[in-house]
């Protein structure tokens, strides 16, 4: 297939590349580098079957030749760089999903969106469900993430419901692994940058809250099995095992041996106090589930990091 991929240099997007590449397909990749790493886009630009075009998606895209998928994966993704770009997350999420809906539209291309667990807010249903509408705040500290991404997924159905486009919607639960920026400024990778760099590590509020975090590989068999489903309504993917942050700070201390202080800092605003998918329609639909345990997972992660950083 003819695949054009947006945020191709970011985390997610330059992995996804990878594997659609694996699989034989030819991907037409997109970024500005607002905040994606041209290393991440190493290995792709070896691949003949790989093309880049620089570009800000808030403007529209012209592409040659024909598509299959427009696949949209472009937006800042952790609160430090969402809240370092606040207007440009909105604006890729919203101008950038429209052009891209177009573009999908006027290649008779389906469009496949990177939505987001921010959607359900602090959620007060437990785990979440894809029927959960959210507890939100609009004008919050993280609204120009969530409340674009809302908007995304908004757009996205109405251009559905007008043209027919056929879609797919992913809500992506924590997530981690190699070709994540080390100074991203979530959890894991802070911890693992915490440590590596003989640092306290810092947890904000009492470390109790919850996250389920899944490994990259398994995101990406959710996504391309979901590729090879006729099914259009969103569908979470993450692991439903439930840690506490303190729970994954003692895993890390213990898988790199070291006796780092934890510094208990203030909780942010709006910080989700539990984080959980409801992952039975993934089950069902697509008979996907996460593979990899997370004591695996962050030992892979780690062995990535001591691999490309020094200190």
């Amino acid at each position: 297939m003819f695949i054009v991929l947006t945020g191709v240099a970011g985390f997610i997007g330059s992995n996804l590349a990878e594997r659609l590449l694996r699989e034989g397909h030819t991907v037409i990749g997109v970024d500005n580098f607002l905040t994606g790493s041209t290393v991440n886009m190493d290995n792709l630009l070896r691949s003949p079957n790989f093309k880049f075009i620089e570009h800000d998606v808030i403007h529209p895209l012209a592409v040659e030749g024909p598509v299959d998928w427009v696949m949209h994966f472009a937006s800042p993704a952790s609160p430090p760089k969402y809240l370092s770009y606040p207007i440009e997350t909105m604006r890729v999420n919203s101008e950038g999903t429209m052009h891209l809906l177009h573009l999908a539209n006027e290649k008779q291309a389906a469009f496949f969106l990177a939505s987001t667990s921010e959607i359900y807010g602090d959620p007060t249903v437990h785990p979440q469900p894809e029927n959960y509408y959210g507890n939100v705040n609009s004008i919050g500290a993280r609204s120009c993430y969530n409340e674009s991404k809302r908007y995304a997924e908004a757009i996205t159905y109405w251009m559905n419901r007008k043209y027919g486009i056929p879609v797919r919607v992913i809500r992506i639960f924590n997530t981690f692994g190699p070709k994540m920026d080390l100074y991203d400024g979530r959890v894991i990778t802070n911890f693992i940058n915490q440590i590596m760099s003989k640092q306290n590590l810092t947890i904000y509020g009492d470390g109790r809250q919850t996250r389920s975090f899944q490994y990259i590989d398994d995101l990406l068999e959710g996504i391309i099995r979901l590729l090879g489903t006729t099914y259009e309504q969103p569908v979470n993917l993450g692991n439903p095992q439930e840690v506490t942050i303190l729970e994954v700070a003692q895993v890390l201390k213990e898988l790199m041996k070291s006796n780092a202080q934890i510094e208990f800092l203030p909780l942010p605003e709006d910080d989700p106090r539990r984080r959980k998918p409801d992952i039975t329609l993934s089950r069902t639909i697509m008979d996907w589930e996460p593979a990899i345990g997370l004591h695996d997972a962050l030992a892979r992660t780690i062995h990535y990091y001591q691999g490309q950083y020094i200190h």
